[in-house]
């Protein structure tokens, strides 16, 4: 094997794709069609299947993949090293978040890159299934998510509350009529993520615990398609605070006993991976900076439990 054999099975795995492997590699369908045949005669066992006509790996072919990146973060991390030993503080990392969690991470983003401009960072947003498959395949650094995967090799840090309130129209009668019933706002049409979102399923189990059924829903693909069906009149929804903005004039956030649902964003990292220098370097400057980049009533600073944790791993 050499590195060029993982490497191009690694791009094989990740695009589904000879031919979008090859325009990432710049090099021929060929090419790569040869290097994976000399790749599994290497190895001995079938790597790669085509599956609804996209190239997915085998069992043998997936576990190759985790060893081949691996081997390949490893020698990038050496790469970082070296440029530090030469006085550059530069590095790469990448970071994968559920969308909700595009609202508050370029707080933390923005700072960092004003304090270290030579750090390149690569952000991936997605939903929640979307974010761990990239997890399961070991596709980032860190990942931020509400609810961290419940897996062995998961290490969670909360920083920052995310509290789930119910937003209505600003005509909505109950903003005129205090005391309304949770029941009766149900009977409403009520806007809803997709299954498997992490404010989806805070929603319902908050639901369960309240006794509550909903009555008509209507699911949307987005937050802010989410936020612009409440203030059309289209419906009710329960959201993170923080996907409203800071004037939302169409919209109340309504009180309601019960709410808000209190969740927080977590920053997640692999025990069975070692984390690049740059994404080290990243969580300790939230960990020092959060107070000064997020407001004071949603600060829940864990990460140094996490770093503690981490450093640990690479002991």
């Amino acid at each position: 094997m050499t590195f060029r054999l993982l490497q191009v099975h690694v791009e094989v795995v990740r695009r589904g794709s000879v031919s979008e492997a090859a325009r990432r590699l710049h090099l021929t369908q060929p090419t790569v069609s040869q290097q994976l045949k000399r790749l599994r005669e290497a190895v001995g066992e079938p790597l790669l299947a085509t599956r609804q006509g996209r190239l997915e790996p085998t069992e043998a072919g997936l576990e190759l993949y985790r060893a081949s990146r691996e081997v390949l973060g490893r020698f990038d991390d050496f790469a970082d090293y070296l440029g530090a030993l030469r006085g550059g503080r530069r590095g790469h990392f990448s970071i994968a978040l559920v969308n909700t969690a595009q609202y508050v991470l370029p707080r933390l983003l923005g700072p960092f890159n004003q304090a270290y401009p030579e750090v390149e960072v690569t952000v991936h947003i997605g939903n929640r299934q979307q974010m761990l498959r990239r997890f399961d395949r070991q596709e980032d650094d860190l990942y931020v998510f509400s609810h961290p995967p419940s897996l062995a090799h998961a290490l969670a840090g909360r920083f920052l509350r995310n509290p789930l309130v119910m937003v209505v129209p600003r005509d909505h009668p109950a903003t005129r009529e205090p005391g309304w019933r949770l029941h009766r706002l149900l009977g409403e049409r009520l806007l809803l993520r997709e299954p498997g979102s992490a404010t989806r399923m805070l929603t319902e189990r908050w639901l369960l615990e309240q006794g509550q059924a909903t009555g008509p829903t209507m699911q949307m693909a987005s937050n802010e398609a989410i936020r612009v069906g409440v203030a059309s009149g289209l419906g009710l929804a329960i959201l993170s605070e923080h996907v409203l903005p800071p004037e939302h004039p169409d919209l109340v956030t309504l009180p309601v006993p019960g709410l808000p649902i209190e969740s927080h964003w977590q920053f997640i990292a692999r025990r069975d991976r070692r984390l690049a220098h740059s994404a080290l370097g990243f969580l300790r400057f939230a960990r020092d900076h959060l107070d000064d980049c997020v407001e004071a009533r949603f600060l829940c600073n864990e990460l140094p439990e996490l770093l503690a944790g981490l450093e640990a791993v690479e002991a």
